[in-house]
């Protein structure tokens, strides 16, 4: 359906070719780490582990002394245990990209795989290498897969340049021969019957797009986290262009047969997911325009909803991944990578919606994204659905900033003219707002657009404004922003033009005695000038919210 040249950049490699290189020894602890244990190394090993940690982004002195087949917790709920799967089941071709990875890391995922998959399901596993230049990687990888796994079992490709993960992807699925692709990270570790809940599904139903679980395994200590075995979230999107996790909403929560059935959800966060190796191709494979990583997870979750596919959450499948809070590798030319190919999900896909994205990305504007058609002309030829469908029917949940509120924009105090303002602080985690100069009116300044929402919440996003601490004997409180929840703590009263008043502690925002950079606070109400806000919108401009909130 579109034009992809990945296979012409590749080179597999003969894994039964001589190779006279040593495979490196892994200086394994006995025990350390096993099922999952957090390890707390001594102090002066931690000094060393700490020397090394940017290069892989988690704590590779560590990674190195775990057992590439240690034992992990059953994290799966308990009501799992008692599921049956069919014997026939369609085989997997296990797809994992690595550049660069870690020995231990990406050998502790191979282990994993075949360790926790039923021989008969586990057709094969395709490692494709983009452009590694680690010498374990260029030269020993072949020889450990010879030593150590069954013939043929694992095809090891690579590519000659860096082509980045989009292209490594669609050239491992370009050669896999299984009935099921399930693309996984290279730094994974596979649970209990893993795989077969996966593959049921897909057997069910051949256009549904199934994820695990996915448990963290902590950048230091390598614990496997199991605490919570019925709780999880599903996939959402900000109007930026990112994905983030979201509450399941009530509406599935009544649909899915029970807390352990399928479970859809509006996004996929995309490292680790299975989809039929026919269904890929026809419903879209990778969009080949994009460059190396970033977006490639929201494009296929919107086109497989739009286009007659769902896309699911499988309880019982659950698989560890080691969480990263900084990316230690360099894109190509420095490029933003995650915007542009996020432009291109944006221009394809979302139609009049687009808007919102350019709100809150305005710098992506007129960058040049490449030619698009053939990805329009896909669109077109599957007959998919709008974006407005997508989001009546797959995300009605989903919050957007002057759609079904009484107020937005700015919110203006105008003796101080500070507005309230993000500050570019964290917003997934919970942070407090701050004051800052207010911008012109004639723009949309993100930092400062709030929403004033029926429900009574002062809201950017996915996160509500709330006040915590002793209400009875503190006199400022901060105000922090932190996920939505519908608590009452998050109920807030405002009049156009007037005060506005935090329910539960019946304290009001003030801007008295504050600077542009200072954490917003909430005093005890006295309605004075330095406790009138206005928003930039109003809904209904001169009527007050207790005519329109019951």
């Amino acid at each position: 359906m579109f034009k992809d040249d990945s296979h012409l950049v590749l080179n597999q490699v003969n894994i039964n070719e001589p190779f006279d290189f040593q495979v490196p020894e892994l200086k394994v602890t006995p025990g350390l780490g096993e099922n999952g244990v957090p390890v707390v190394l001594p102090k002066d090993e931690q000094i060393l582990a700490d020397k090394i940690f940017n290069e892989a982004a988690f704590n590779v002195y560590l990674s190195d002394r775990i057992s590439p087949n240690r034992s992990v917790p059953d994290s799966r709920n308990p009501k799992c245990e008692y599921e049956t799967y069919d014997h026939d089941l369609p085989t997997a071709s296990v797809i994992i990209i690595f550049t660069n990875e870690i020995w231990s890391a990406l050998i502790r995922t191979i282990h994993s795989v075949i360790n926790r998959s039923p021989p008969h399901l586990l057709h094969e596993i395709i490692l494709v290498d983009d452009f590694s230049d680690k010498d374990e990687l260029k030269f020993y990888l072949k020889k450990y897969i010879n030593q150590y796994f069954k013939p043929n079992l694992i095809k090891l490709i690579r590519f000659n340049n860096r082509q980045g993960l989009i292209r490594a992807r669609l050239a491992g699925a370009r050669l896999a021969t299984g009935d099921v692709l399930v693309f996984l990270d290279s730094h994974c570790e596979a649970n209990i019957q893993w795989l077969e809940p996966l593959l049921q599904r897909i057997k069910e139903k051949k256009s549904a797009v199934v994820c695990p679980i996915i448990d963290v395994i902590d950048d230091r200590t390598f614990e496997y986290y199991a605490t919570n075995l019925e709780y999880f979230q599903i996939g959402g999107f900000t109007w930026n262009g990112h994905f983030t996790w979201i509450e399941i909403s009530e509406e599935e929560e009544k649909r899915r047969k029970s807390e352990i059935g399928s479970t859809r959800t509006p996004t996929m966060a995309g490292g680790l997911f299975a989809i039929d190796r026919t269904y890929f191709w026809k419903v879209g494979s990778y969009d080949s325009g994009m460059e190396i990583w970033g977006g490639e997870n929201l494009e296929m979750s919107f086109r497989v909803w739009m286009c007659g596919g769902t896309l699911e959450i499988i309880p019982c499948s659950h698989v560890g991944h080691v969480f990263r809070s900084f990316h230690p590798y360099k894109f190509p030319g420095n490029k933003d990578t995650h915007g542009i190919n996020t432009v291109r999900t944006v221009e394809v896909w979302m139609d009049d919606y687009r808007k919102y994205f350019y709100y809150h990305r305005p710098d992506l504007k007129n960058i040049d994204y490449g030619d698009i058609s053939e990805r329009l002309q896909l669109k077109k030829q599957l007959k998919c659905k709008s974006f407005q469908w997508y989001l009546d029917n797959i995300y009605p949940e989903k919050f957007i900033f002057d759609k079904e509120v009484i107020a937005y924009g700015s919110l203006r105090n105008p003796l101080s003219h500070l507005c309230l303002d993000t500050l570019n602080r964290d917003e997934d985690k919970s942070e407090p707002i701050g004051y800052f100069h207010c911008k012109p009116h004639s723009d949309i300044v993100i930092n400062q657009l709030l929403s004033y929402t029926q429900k009574k919440e002062l809201r950017i996003e996915e996160n509500c404004a709330e006040v915590n601490g002793d209400f009875e004997r503190q006199t400022e409180l901060t105000v922090i922003m932190t996920k939505c929840n519908d608590g009452e703590n998050q109920k807030w009263t405002h009049k156009m033009g007037g005060i506005f008043k935090h329910d539960q502690s019946g304290m009001c925002l003030d801007a008295g005695k504050k600077k542009a950079g200072d954490d917003v606070v909430v005093k005890n109400c006295y309605g004075g000038h330095l406790q009138v806000w206005w928003f930039e919108n109003y809904a209904h401009p001169v009527v007050h919210i207790e005519d329109i909130v019951p």
